[in-house]
């Protein structure tokens, strides 16, 4: 479910060596399967934890996690980078904001899922996003722009190069195009 690299367990370590004894880490999504999913990583002392918490266990400590935010969980990592500016511990999850769908879901929810897991994130920098409207019968994914992308004068090229070019590779023999019917207004919310 979470890994752990062995630099982010020695952190956690030396974290926990600290805290009274049988305390753990929790790792946990606020809001989860919703595009304002947040996930985070807090101390879990013996008395915080539930009966019905899944438990990793790792290097001299375990991770505890709320059935709830487990299946969003699904592939998450944790690293602690140092570089020439210092110490960063990254929790990436990216099945926080929508629940890992299986490989023979429909066409409507693998896209959905690729929309929120992958394209989003990555739209989010310009505060950006899209939406699945609909799949027509001949297989055309309908999407429409949001926030930083409605009106932004890029939008053509992060479709078609960008969005479509991703789609058309993953479903390949199932979708035959994608197409955008926002009504593009620019102003003080269009990504510059």
């Amino acid at each position: 479910m979470i890994t752990i690299s062995d630099a982010a367990q020695a952190h956690f370590a030396k974290l926990l060596a600290d805290q009274p004894e049988g305390t753990h880490i929790r790792v946990f999504v606020i809001s989860p399967g919703t595009p304002s999913a947040e996930c985070g990583v807090s101390y879990c002392p013996p008395d915080a934890v539930e009966t019905d918490d899944v438990e990793i266990e790792f290097n001299g400590f375990s991770a505890m996690v709320d059935e709830k935010s487990a299946p969003f969980l699904a592939e998450a990592s944790i690293d602690f980078v140092t570089d020439q500016l210092g110490s960063q511990l990254t929790l990436k999850a990216p099945n926080a904001k929508m629940r890992k769908v299986a490989d023979d879901a429909s066409l409507n929810e693998r896209i959905e899922y690729m929309i929120q897991s992958e394209i989003n994130p990555q739209l989010a920098s310009h505060g950006g996003n899209i939406m699945l409207v609909e799949i027509t019968t001949d297989g055309v994914a309908i999407l429409q722009f949001g926030g930083g992308c409605n009106g932004c004068s890029m939008v053509d090229v992060t479709l078609k190069d960008g969005i479509e070019k991703q789609m058309l590779e993953r479903f390949a023999g199932e979708l035959t195009g994608v197409r955008d019917v926002t009504e593009h207004q620019h102003g003080d919310h269009s990504y510059q």
